[in-house]
């Protein structure tokens, strides 16, 4: 006789779905509301670089070799983008001028409040004396070659507790290079403080335009760029001034000035300054932040070839087409200055 088999029991999955579909996780309403974009009904984009201005600048390096002539030279190219928002500038005295300091100080005021004069000194000299007066002072020099006596006249300047400029006027070779970190680690060794020290003439530094951009990424002279840069950064007391480079041309106008009255023209010209400066500045801002970057609009060893209005217009975006926050864009044309000259300006 035939046993008979049990019935066969549902599967689960028929259990399953007699029991209806599984109910979901909601996701709340604010998931797809923009956030804070008010009544808007689109997600908000970060603001436009041509857009991003400092609230205020301090212009760091304005180079006085003629006397009040230079000053007011640099505010009519300053122009009013530049001109409306400085509220100090840095006089860098030249060797000739140093002895007139007070009289053109006096006569500045007129044109721009003054944070500091920065008196010059040989590092090829011990000789040395700091101006005896109620000025706000700060020192500078220049760097061509190692010298006898540039360890010991280094050392002076920062024993005096003022900012120090040291202007870097030939292009760094590795044995130049060299004898630069030598000198500072010399200067510095034992001293209990040390007053910021500011390198000039390497953002940007002196650069071939025949180059391409394309090459110049995998050229050796920018790996060399790039791996100074961060070994200078290791020195907590250097600062990187932000300057118009000694590339033998005008900068290209951005906008319409009294300088460069007429409607920018080349624009190609432009786009490609812009894009050798950030590959300049990409590196100083990983190695040094932004709270180590002083902007300035002129160079000693670089004269008549533009003007500070057309600077200050293609380093602004330059930096601002990084991507930085407006933190960033305050620090480099203000706060950095005005930390490192002095909170006052006369």
């Amino acid at each position: 006789m035939a046993t008979a088999l049990p019935p066969t029991p549902p599967s689960p999955g028929v259990g399953l779905r007699r029991k209806g579909p599984k109910s979901l996780p909601r996701l709340p309403l604010s998931a797809f509301t923009p956030p804070n974009s008010g009544t808007s009904d689109k997600f908000p984009l970060p603001p436009s670089p041509s857009t991003v201005h400092p609230e205020s600048v301090i212009d760091a390096a304005v180079a006085v070799a003629n006397g009040l002539a230079d000053v007011s030279k640099w505010r009519f190219e300053a122009g009013e983008v530049l001109g409306g928002r400085i509220v100090g500038i840095v006089l860098s005295l030249s060797p000739s001028q140093a002895q007139n300091a007070i009289e053109i100080f006096e006569s500045a005021k007129s044109v721009a409040s003054i944070v500091s004069v920065a008196f010059p000194f040989s590092l090829d000299s011990v000789e040395h004396s700091l101006p005896q007066s109620a000025l706000p002072v700060s020192l500078h020099t220049v760097f061509t070659k190692a010298t006898i006596n540039g360890v010991e006249s280094l050392r002076w300047a920062l024993q005096q507790g003022k900012p120090v400029d040291i202007t870097i006027e030939v292009p760094l070779t590795d044995a130049l290079f060299d004898n630069l970190e030598d000198l500072l680690s010399r200067a510095i060794d034992g001293l209990s403080e040390v007053p910021p020290i500011i390198l000039s003439n390497l953002l940007p530094p002196p650069d071939n335009l025949d180059l391409p951009i394309v090459k110049l990424m995998s050229h050796p002279a920018y790996k060399a760029f790039q791996a100074r840069i961060a070994a200078l950064s290791l020195v907590p007391q250097v600062f990187i001034k932000y300057l118009p480079p000694a590339w033998n041309c005008h900068i290209p106008a951005i906008t319409p000035s009294v300088l460069s009255p007429q409607e920018p023209t080349d624009s190609q010209m432009k786009k490609e300054w812009k894009r050798r400066i950030k590959m300049y500045l990409g590196p100083v801002m990983e190695a040094f932040g932004d709270q180590r970057i002083i902007f300035g609009s002129s160079m000693v060893s670089v004269k008549g070839l533009t003007g500070a209005g057309d600077w200050y217009a293609i380093s602004r975006e330059s930096l601002a087409e990084l991507g930085v926050e407006q933190e960033a864009v305050d620090a480099v044309f203000f706060g950095t200055a005005k930390q490192v000259y002095g909170t006052g300006a006369a």
